[in-house]
C-alpha cells in the first residue's frame, strides 16, 4: 500500500494563500490585510492557525504587526535583492569537463536523507496521483493486454492527438502527425541534436544552461559555445551571429520560457528575432519547452517554434514537471526532420512505454490538466517566493537571486569570493543537496553561483537547511 502524502500544514495553506493575494496585487504594500478573526471565518480555521499564518507571514517579510491596528502588507525585502550579474565569455568551443561532479550529484539525488535542493522536480504530493492512479487501473481492466505489443515510433495516436490539440496555446498549432513521442524531454533533445548534427560540429548554447543539455552535446562529441545570456533578457543575439558566422553552428540550443536555470520568459519579439536570425542562416534551433506549462502570468507564453517559417525549429517538451516524472512521457515537434526523429527514436529506444502514453492522454483528455497546472503554477510561485525570502534573511550580504517569471528554480550568485564547489561539498556532508553553478557552463565558469529547487513542500527542515547553507557561505570563502 502507498504511503500518505505529506500534506502541507493548514497555517501554511493559508500563508501561502495570501502571499498569492500580494503578487497577483489583490493585497497592495500598505494596505491591511483581514483581521484575524476575520480570516479564521474565512478559512473557517481556529484563531490560533489564523494567527500561526500571520506570524510566519511577518517573519519573513509579509507582512507587519501594528499595535492596536492589525496586520500590514509591506514591500518584500526578498524583492530588492538584485539579480545576478550579465557576464560575457570569449565564446570558444568547448567539451563538457565536469563527469566527475555530475557522478557525485546523481549520487546524492538518491539520497532520500538528504534535504532535495538539487533536483529540478515538484514533491510528489502536488501531482495528480489519484486521479493517474485510477486512469491507469481502468485501462488495466479495459484492455489487459495494453503493453503486450510495441507503440513503434511516432507514439500512439491519442497522445499525439492531444498535444496537437494543445499545441495552439504555445502559438504552433501542429497536426498530430507533426509530433513524435519520446522517454522524456532530455531524450527529445538529445536525438534532435542526433537529427542535425554530427560528431565534430559546433552547437551554440545559453550560458548558463541546463547540465543534461551540456552533457547531451559533449556526449555525442560535439564542440560547444556558450552565449553570454542576461538574466531577463536571454541569450545575446548579436553574439550569437558573430559565433554562426565565426564557427560555422550546426544547431543552437535555446530555452525561451521558464529558462532552466534563469527562469526568465522572453517576449515574443525577442523570439520572432530568434527564428529569423537562425533562419538567415539556415541553422537548426533546438527549443526545450519542458518548462514552459509552468509560466506564472496568463496566457501561456508562446514558442520560438510559433515563429519558425522554415520548418527548423524544433520543439522539445514532456509533462514530467507537471505530472508524475516517472511517467517518462516526452516529445518532440522536429518540424522539416520528422522523418529522422522516427528512426532515431527507433534506434534508440524502439518504442516509449503504452501505459504511460495511455495514461497520460486520457488524463488530458479528462480536462483536469488545465486545472491542475493552474494549482501547481500557484504553488511554485509561493514557494519560490518563501525561499528568496529565507536566501534574503539568511546568506551574506552581497547575494544575488533571480526574479523566476515561472517554474520552480532559482539561481543564486554568492559572494564573489565564494567557491560553489566546496560549498555543495560541505553541504552534502551535513545532508542537503544543492547544485554547483559550474555545471552549467563548460568553460569552468559560475564558480560562486548555485542552483536551488524550490519546489519541495515547505517545512521547518528546509528553513533549517537554509540558514545552514547561509553560514556556510562564509566557511566557503576562497
Amino acid at each position: 500500500m502507498a504511503a500518505a502524502a505529506v500534506l502541507t500544514p493548514l497555517y501554511l495553506q493559508i500563508a501561502e494563500d495570501i502571499i498569492e493575494r500580494i503578487r497577483t496585487g489583490t493585497l497592495r504594500p500598505g494596505e491591511k490585510a483581514p483581521s484575524i478573526r476575520r480570516l479564521s471565518e474565512q478559512k473557517r480555521v481556529s484563531v490560533s492557525t489564523a494567527l500561526q499564518a500571520y506570524m510566519w507571514l511577518e517573519s519573513r517579510g509579509h507582512l507587519e504587526a501594528r499595535p492596536r491596528s492589525g496586520f500590514f502588507v509591506r514591500q518584500a525585502f526578498a524583492s530588492l535583492i538584485p539579480e545576478p550579474r550579465f557576464e560575457t565569455s570569449g565564446m570558444q568551443p568547448h567539451s563538457l569537463g565536469t563527469h566527475d561532479i555530475i557522478d557525485t550529484i546523481r549520487t546524492s539525488l538518491r539520497d532520500p536523507s538528504c534535504i532535495p535542493f538539487a533536483a529540478g522536480c515538484a514533491s510528489p504530493e502536488l501531482f495528480p496521483n489519484r486521479a493517474i492512479n485510477l486512469i491507469l487501473r481502468r485501462i488495466v481492466n479495459r484492455q489487459p493486454q495494453h503493453s503486450a505489443m510495441y507503440q513503434f515510433p511516432p507514439g500512439i495516436d491519442a497522445l499525439r492527438r492531444q498535444i496537437a490539440r494543445r499545441s495552439p496555446d504555445s502559438g504552433c498549432g501542429v497536426a498530430a502527425e507533426g509530433v513524435v513521442v519520446t522517454c522524456g524531454a532530455i531524450e527529445a533533445v538529445s536525438l534532435s541534436l542526433r537529427a542535425v548534427a554530427r560528431p565534430g560540429d559546433v552547437i551554440a548554447v545559453e550560458s548558463p544552461t541546463y547540465f543534461g543539455i551540456l552533457g547531451s552535446a559533449a556526449s555525442l562529441g560535439m564542440k560547444i559555445v556558450e552565449i553570454p545570456t542576461h538574466p531577463q533578457d536571454g541569450m545575446d543575439l548579436e553574439r550569437l551571429e558573430s559565433a554562426i558566422r565565426k564557427h560555422r553552428i550546426k544547431a543552437c540550443i535555446t530555452m525561451s520560457n521558464c529558462h532552466n536555470p534563469l527562469g526568465y520568459v522572453l517576449s515574443d519579439e525577442y523570439k520572432k528575432a530568434l527564428a529569423d536570425l537562425t533562419a538567415r542562416h539556415n541553422v537548426a534551433v533546438i527549443e526545450d519547452d519542458v518548462y514552459g506549462d509552468l509560466a506564472y502570468e496568463s496566457p501561456r507564453p508562446r514558442t520560438v517554434k510559433s515563429f519558425d517559417k522554415k520548418g527548423l525549429v524544433m520543439l522539445c517538451s514532456s509533462f514530467s514537471k507537471t505530472l508524475p516524472p516517472g511517467l517518462r512521457v516526452g516529445w518532440v515537434m522536429p518540424g522539416r526532420f520528422q522523418a529522422e526523429m522516427e528512426r532515431l527514436v527507433f534506434l534508440s529506444t524502439v518504442a516509449t512505454s503504452t501505459l504511460s502514453q495511455m495514461a497520460v492522454a486520457e488524463f488530458l483528455a479528462s480536462g483536469a490538466y488545465d486545472r491542475h497546472v493552474k494549482r501547481l503554477n500557484a504553488a511554485f510561485a509561493s514557494r519560490v517566493d518563501i525561499v528568496r525570502q529565507a536566501i534574503a534573511r539568511y546568506f551574506p550580504e552581497g547575494t544575488r537571486v533571480t526574479r523566476p517569471a515561472g517554474g520552480l528554480l532559482l539561481w543564486v550568485e554568492l559572494p564573489r569570493k565564494t567557491d560553489a564547489l566546496k560549498l555543495y561539498q560541505a553541504a552534502l556532508a551535513e545532508r542537503i543537496a544543492i547544485l554547483p553553478g559550474r555545471i552549467f557552463s563548460t568553460s569552468n565558469r559560475f564558480r560562486n553561483h548555485i542552483r536551488l529547487n524550490c519546489g519541495q513542500t515547505w517545512s521547518e527542515a528546509h528553513e533549517r537547511a537554509l540558514v545552514r547553507l547561509g553560514r556556510l557561505c562564509e566557511d566557503a570563502r576562497a
